[in-house]
């Protein structure tokens, strides 16, 4: 129960990037509710495909649309009247990521028990839908700039398998890995940290 609210919860906050990626873009309400649907489902349909899980999260349970779809509305609605700094939709990704992160881990432990394949499945869910929301809107994926985005859930993800390894209660495996995503994600962005760049041949 405890997972699939933290889910829902991950897509109403990728959902709501999602329609703010695409209201930057003066995107009408059509393309604001596709690109914050893909956003908010994107991560958890190719991680269901890659396990083999069918039939896909979203159309096992319409639940999932219906969150996404309401949160985009919201937000179409709302930020007109409420000014939303890039800074704020940075901070709401970094609550997705975080949330997706874990919820991957978790799905793919139910299917599959390798914990390499978990953390891959947990950095999938958590980047992918970024991913797809940034291509839509325009813009180079978050994950493929000087971000410090999947390497933040790596970290959450590794956390997660070694806790569950040492049969720590769900409850804490769960707090601590989302609580390690959100500040390594946070602090790269107040602190505006990044990872090294490949150097170029022609510096001395």
């Amino acid at each position: 129960m405890v997972i699939y609210i933290l889910d829902l919860f991950g897509v109403v906050v990728f959902a709501v990037t999602g329609a703010l990626a695409a209201g930057q873009k003066r995107m009408d309400l059509f393309g604001t509710v596709v690109v914050a649907g893909v956003t908010a489902l994107g991560g958890g349909t190719v991680r269901d495909l890659v396990l083999g899980i069918r039939p896909v999260l979203w159309i096992a349970n319409p639940m999932y649309v219906i969150v996404a779809v309401a949160a985009a509305l919201g937000t179409f609605f709302v930020a007109p009247y409420v000014k939303f700094p890039m800074r704020a939709l940075l901070v709401f990704d970094a609550f997705g990521l975080a949330m997706f992160t874990v919820i991957g881990c978790q799905r793919a432990l139910e299917v599959q028990p390798s914990y390499i394949i978990a953390v891959a499945m947990g950095i999938i869910t958590g980047v992918a839908g970024g991913i797809l929301r940034d291509i839509l809107s325009s813009e180079i994926p978050l994950v493929l700039r000087r971000e410090v985005y999947a390497t933040a859930s790596l970290a959450g993800g590794v956390l997660f398998v070694l806790l569950y390894e040492f049969k720590m209660p769900s409850s804490v495996t769960i707090i601590a890995s989302v609580a390690l995503v959100l500040i390594i994600r946070l602090v790269a962005i107040r602190w505006q940290l990044s990872l090294p760049t490949f150097p170029n041949g022609d510096e001395t």
